[in-house]
């Protein structure tokens, strides 16, 4: 299967819409009820990303779908200046990957994604919620790094990573 990502435009938003609701659906059933609640991320948040130009897919080559979402931020990213428990290894110039999100229908959409992430930038952050097992696991088998714990702008605690690739 062939893939490309490109950058989501406004007539993607029902898509992106689906594709969170089977997000949100595949973290319930997978232990972790309590990331994305009360409809989050809202579709206003999802426009917004898309006009700043942060927002991108994953569209299947062969039938044109598109199958996964991220968004992809330029740091500083004020929610990860504190972090406990650990420390970042280092203050490279980062970007962070956030919401990232898959209809189920492709194996590897993480993988790629990251591939892809890292020819924009050799550092990258992420964060995820305590409960979101798949999520650290998919990090990590990805080349992220636990580095410790941040607070997100509700004030609630995310398990914070960093990857780059000018560290090895």
């Amino acid at each position: 299967m062939s893939m490309i990502i490109r950058k989501a435009v406004p007539t993607d938003i029902d898509r992106l819409m689906q594709i969170f609701a089977i997000a949100r659906e595949f973290m319930k059933s997978s232990g972790n009820p309590n990331q994305w609640i009360n409809g989050y991320p809202q579709e206003e948040l999802i426009k917004n990303e898309i006009e700043q130009g942060h927002c991108f897919v994953c569209v299947n080559n062969d039938d044109g779908m598109v199958v996964a979402t991220f968004c992809l931020i330029q740091g500083p990213d004020p929610t990860y200046s504190y972090i406990e428990d650990g420390a970042w290894p280092d203050n490279e110039p980062y970007y962070v990957i956030h919401r990232l999100a898959s209809d189920g229908s492709v194996k590897g959409i993480t993988g790629f994604c990251i591939d892809w992430c890292q020819q924009i930038s050799p550092c990258l952050r992420a964060d995820t919620h305590h409960d979101n097992k798949v999520m650290q696991h998919l990090l990590e088998k990805n080349g992220f790094v636990k580095c410790g714990i941040i607070y997100v702008a509700n004030g609630t605690p995310r398990i914070a990573y960093q990857k780059n690739l000018m560290n090895k």
